[in-house]
Order: structure tokens, then sequence, then C-alpha cells
């Protein structure tokens, strides 16, 4: 649906869609109205518990469902004659619908908009009231008649308006009566249109005008290359899903919400794709996951630049050994030239968590190496003349793609250039930081290491989680929950004292819970069972504004995991430490949702300089 104040110049839209607001009513549980200030929290103790905190009449209404409809074709009936209506009928036009008014008022009295829509002869105008067989007389011949749709704009207090409402309800008609909720069966959102991107918001039809303002709220923040990065996405999954090794394997690329929950991105998949594959399904979730890891960690602003020829490269690291994209060194080794190389950690994810040491190194690079999980925030740091080469690691490529990185830093490194191999959290702290300081010494380079914040600890910590408490937790063990090649290791033992993360654990999540609460019967390994009982947190994406925490206990965790889905990347703490300074109380059975993060002035302190000032100097 194109949005515009006035009658104009309409785009040609290929497949029109409308945004709409579906009330659908289903059963579930209250929600507690135990909450905090920031982050906000949500008491969760089964799946169809609500996702975010509403009134009482909404959990009794249900949540409105919100869909993109393909109207093409389809006939809407519009009945009144306001300039409300003559709004409907544009929109109804854009999305390549057909509009039939029908109203007392007199052609030449419609407002002008809609008057010359009637003139033109793309509005069929039906000069009488409204009766109730126009709901089956009136639409297309192969639904028997049936219009698809009702916007109705007569004053909602009336009789013809609230019979028109009960007649489209009984006949399951959607409806829409203009400032009556409770009449209609959707509402329209107030959106934004810069083609292919679509954004909608509705307040549910509490919030009057205010959904227009958190609308434009929402788009002063979009990149300007948003449209763009869609469209090569957009080509890229259709080149992807067209370079299949065998014909039964080209199919339909899927839409944003139709990717099965099984085929989540932590979700680890440890065998290389072969033309030899002859599972299919097993094929198409690993595109449709590779395909979604482009789109979570890197720079729009990196996707819309991509290139054909970069596209090319692209594809061929999916489907052949992506080190094979040969980055060998040139005339420049003969020459003598010797680069340098730091390796930085980038901290958890917030720009101003990042130390000025790593800033700095960002800054005066020649050469950047990213790991694919470096957050967007600090990727925008770079320079803009600073090539930036983003790990191109897919399930079960993670070895090949390290290994392109080096051979790409090595060769830089011949050319006399600065390069940064960039790292998320600490580069030594499960982040292969030692293995490339070995592969770059025998190669006659040794590395700068720039310490990073880790994760492990900042994550409790922007919690609200002390890891370690008087009387409560007085030691704690980071450790892996996937060890070489993807085997889990061997569970630690439990600890009551003891505060336990576990990294890279998300995608393993049953199967670390279940080798906890039932340790091996190896006598040289078995030690107690961790109780189910047990206070976890998991914390996904910490210090970015979209962080997340899960308070839930250790045999309730998957089950919540499963219900929220994941958002990674993420870890998982477990320990009595957990509760020590939660504001809510993690109900029997259930789990505790907090989202947002809040670092206050530090939000956007990167390298010791805040909003272009340093800090601590007169501005």
């Amino acid at each position: 649906m194109v949005v515009r104040d006035s009658v104009g110049t309409t785009p040609s839209l290929n497949n029109s869609v409308v945004a709409l607001s579906l009330p659908i009513s289903y059963q579930r549980t209250p929600v507690s109205n135990a909450t905090s200030n920031t982050p906000r929290s949500l008491i969760q103790s089964d799946p169809l518990s609500l996702p975010s905190p509403m009134t009482d009449t909404m959990h009794k209404q249900g949540i409105p469902l919100l869909t993109s409809t393909n109207c093409t074709g389809q006939v809407h009936l519009l009945v009144g004659s306001t300039p409300l209506i003559a709004s409907r009928a544009t929109k109804v036009l854009d999305a390549g619908a057909v509009p039939v008014l029908v109203t007392e008022t007199a052609t030449e009295e419609l407002p002008y908009d809609l008057r010359k829509r009637v003139e033109e002869g793309v509005v069929r105008h039906i000069q009488r009231g409204w009766e109730e067989n126009d709901l089956q007389t009136l639409g297309r011949q192969e639904v028997g008649g049936w219009v698809d749709t009702v916007f109705c704009a007569l004053p909602p207090t009336g009789k013809s308006a609230q019979n028109l409402s009960v007649a489209c309800k009984r006949n399951r008609v959607p409806i829409n009566v203009a400032d009556s909720p409770s009449l209609s069966t959707f509402t329209l959102l107030s959106t934004h249109t810069d083609l292919p991107l679509q954004i909608g918001v509705t307040t549910s039809g509490r919030g009057c005008h205010l959904a227009s303002r958190i609308r434009r709220e929402i788009v002063s923040s979009l990149p300007k290359e948003l449209p763009a990065a869609i469209e090569r996405i957009s080509t890229l999954r259709e080149r992807l899903w067209h370079a299949s090794s065998t014909p039964s394997a080209v199919v339909a690329p899927q839409s944003e919400d139709d990717i099965d929950p099984s085929t989540q991105m932590n979700e680890l998949v440890t065998a290389a794709p072969t033309e030899e594959d002859a599972d299919q399904e097993k094929a198409k979730t690993r595109r449709a996951r590779w395909l979604a890891q482009i789109c979570e960690y890197w720079p729009l602003e990196r996707i819309a630049a991509l290139t054909d020829a970069e596209l090319d490269g692209m594809l061929a690291s999916y489907t052949s050994n992506p080190s094979s994209v040969s980055t060998t060194p040139g005339t420049e080794e003969a020459m003598g030239k010797k680069g340098s190389i730091h390796l930085i950690g980038s901290g958890p994810g917030s720009p101003g968590l990042l130390t000025v040491a790593a800033h700095e190194a960002i800054k005066t690079a020649t050469l950047i190496l990213a790991d694919k999980l470096v957050p967007a925030p600090v990727l925008a740091l770079i320079p803009r003349r600073t090539p930036v080469h983003i790990a191109r690691k897919f399930p079960g490529n993670a070895e090949l793609a390290q290994q392109e990185l080096l051979d790409m830093g090595l060769a830089a490194l011949h050319r006399g250039e600065k390069v940064v191999r960039l790292k998320q959290g600490d580069p030594y702290l499960y982040g292969r930081g030692g293995e490339e300081v070995i592969f770059f010494r025998e190669h006659g380079y040794e590395c700068t290491v720039v310490p990073g914040v880790t994760s492990a600890l900042s994550g409790p910590l922007l919690a609200g989680i002390p890891p370690t408490h008087r009387g409560v937790a007085d030691e704690i063990l980071v450790c892996t929950g996937t060890g070489r090649k993807g085997e889990p290791p061997m569970p630690p033992p439990y600890v009551k004292s003891r505060t336990t993360v576990f990294l890279m654990a998300i995608h393993r999540l049953d199967a670390l819970v279940s080798s906890l609460v039932t340790p091996p019967l190896d006598s040289l390994t078995a030690s107690a069972p961790w109780p189910m009982d047990l206070p976890c947190a998991v914390i996904e994406r910490a210090s970015s504004r979209d962080q997340r925490v899960v308070r839930t206990r250790l045999g309730d965790v998957v089950r919540a995991m499963e219900s929220v889905g994941g958002r990674p990347p993420g870890l998982i703490v477990v320990g009595w430490a957990c509760e020590v300074l939660a504001k809510t109380v993690v109900p029997e059975g259930g789990w505790v949702v907090e989202e947002g993060v809040n670092l206050g002035e530090y939000e956007g302190l990167v390298g010791g300089v805040k909003d272009g000032v340093e800090v601590g100097s007169e501005a």
C-alpha cells in the first residue's frame, strides 16, 4: 500500500498488499502486574502468555494479529461519503482492489478526490443507503458475489453503522468502522512505504494519533540504505535458490515469518553442504539460516553496497570452499615490506564499552577483518575509506572461513598494511585469539592484542546478576557449551557456591540441561545432579539496545526459550546469585522476560568521546 497525502501518480505494485490488524482471541494465562521500570519486564508461565504488558481488557479480547494481505482483485465496499472514505478509496486502489461506494450523497457533492475517482470510473458509485444484501451481491463472482472487506464511515453511534457491523460479523466479512474499535473486526495501521520496505504501527485503537507519531519516530531513525539493502538481499536469495545443485531443490523463497522455528540460527550444523546431499529439506534449511545470518549480523550499509561481483563471491563461498578465494602474497613480499597485526576485542556489543585502544586501532587500520558476530554499531565506527571483510561463516564452514581470514590477513601484512582482526568480546576468551597469535608468529609477525570487555562478565552485570556475592557465591566458572567440531564438552560438577556462565550453548540448550540434571554415570566423572529449581538467566545481545534477559529455573529454561525464541548471540548464567538482585519473582514453572538495557550516559560513549565532545572537557 502506498502512503500519500493527495491524489497523484500511484506506483505500479506487482504484489499489492494492505496491512491489517485483526483481533484473534485465544485462551491464555493472565500476566502479573509485577513489572520493573528499566528494563521492561514480563512474567510468563506458559507459551501462550502475552509478549508485552497490556491492559486487562486487551487480555480478554486477545492481541490483534498483524497481517499483510494481498488484496489484488478483491472488491471492497465503502459506506459513507466523508474525506476519510475518500482516503480509504485511495488505499484500496493502491492495494489493487476494486472499491464500490454506497452512499446517498450525489457524485457532485462527494469530496474532490473521491468525486474525481468516480468520474474516472475507477470507483463504482451506488447512490443510495446500504442494504444487507449488498454484502453478497456486490462482490466477486468467484466467491459467490460476497464482498471481501467493508469500510464504514457512518456515525458509530447510529443504528445504520451498528447494523452493518452486526451483519458483517454474522457473515464473517471483515469490517472497519471509523472511530469504533468495538464495531470493527480489523483496523488499518499507520504505515510508511519506501518500496520494497513497508512499516506499520498500531496502538490497537487506543492511542488516537499517537500511532502516527510513533511511526514517524521509527522512520526517522532508519538508515537511508535500507530499501537498497532489502533489494540486494532479495537478489542474493533468488540467486542462491536457483544455484541449487539439483532442480528439485529450487523452491520459492520463504517470507519473513515462514521460517520453521526449528531452523533457528542458534542450532548447530556440523556437516558442510555437498552436492550429494539427498536431503533437500536440510539443504533448504541451511540456505535459510545462511541468509538469516547475513541479514542479522552484517551492517545495513554494507549489504546495500554489495556489488554483483561481491554477490558472486558470496555464492561461491557458500557452494564451494571459501578459502579458494585466494589472497596470496604479491610482489610486495619480495620488496621487504612488513605490516602490523592487531587482535582487537570489540566488547559485548555497545560501542560505549569499546576500549580507547581498540577504537584508536579501528580508526587507523588499513584493513579490518571482522568476525560475523561483531555488532553493527561497532562496525559503524570504521572509517568509510577502510576496507572491511566480514567472516563468511555459515553452518558447517567455520574452519574454512577462519582460514580465509588468516590468509587475507597474512597477504595484507606482506603488503605492509596495518591489519586489525576485530573480534567480539575478548580475543582470548573462546575467541581463538591464541591460535591466531600462533599462526601469525609462525609467519614472522607478532600480534598486538588489545583486550575487550567479555560478555561472560559484563552480561551478568548488565542483567543485574552479581556472579560473586557474599554468602551466596564465592567463585565463577566460565565454560563453553560447544567443543571442537561441535562436540559437547564434559559438563562441570555442581557446586552450590559457584556461578557458572555457559557461552555458545543456546543452540544445544536441551542437551546441556539434560547433561547437568542427569550427569554421566562414569565413576571417574560422576557428580551430583544440578537442582532443577536452580535459578538461571539467558542473556542475549548483552549491552545492545535490544538486549533481552529471560529469568527462569534450570528445569524450565528449555521450555522458556522455545516459547520466546532465540535472539543470538547469547549466554546462560546458572547459580543462586541469579536471584540476589532480581526485582521480580519468577513464578513456579514460568519465567520472566526483560527487554532493553540502561547504560545511562555511557550508552553514546565511544573511546572517550560522547556526541563529538571528549568526556571531561569543556564543550
